[in-house]
């Protein structure tokens, strides 16, 4: 399965970012996934592809032309594809998932993320999409789904689209692995 992962170009302060990176990759890897990304070696991006690589994965990476530099984009993946623009960076990395999955990350990572829960949303995409609640980095998220789906802005429960898993079991139970 492809499983598209969004996630920080910067590591973040906690280190249990990185180890959820570094343990979500060593997964992708052990269960033959293959992970589409970004395409950046730096923050929790690089440590995500580190560990799929480490473990005999494959990492695809999706990077527009302007963020393509050395020492940003990493050039050892098994495939790396260069775009324009980051709307083509997202539509791309969009159709290339099966499941969709953020670590911690900032404003690029939540727009992401929310692209492809929106396209679910609208039965655009039939996927699961997952915030991976490291730490409870998404907790005041899960809450907002909430208050969207108690003030009737969502029209189901919001669980139906996109789940906040604490674990990499409880990840790996989502997405169906």
């Amino acid at each position: 399965m492809n499983i598209t992962v969004y996630c920080g170009s910067a590591p973040g302060s906690r280190e249990s970012y990185a180890k959820a990176a570094q343990e979500l990759g060593s997964w992708l890897a052990h269960e033959g996934h293959t992970l589409v990304y970004g395409g950046g070696k730096i923050g929790l991006m690089g440590i995500v592809a580190d560990a799929v690589l480490a473990g005999g994965g494959r990492a695809i990476g999706v990077i527009p032309g302007f963020l393509r530099t050395p020492g940003r984009a990493y050039e050892g993946l098994t495939a790396l594809y260069t775009v324009n623009t980051m709307a083509e960076r997202k539509a791309r990395m969009i159709e290339l998932g099966e499941a969709f999955i953020a670590l911690p990350g900032g404003p690029g990572t939540l727009e992401e993320i929310s692209e492809v829960i929106s396209l679910c949303r609208l039965g655009r995409k039939q996927a699961p999409c997952l915030c991976y609640n490291v730490d409870g980095y998404y907790d005041l998220l899960e809450w907002f789904f909430r208050q969207m789906n108690e003030q009737d802005f969502l029209g189901y429960s919001y669980q139906e689209i996109v789940r906040f898993p604490r674990t990499l079991e409880a990840v790996a139970a989502l997405v169906g692995a």
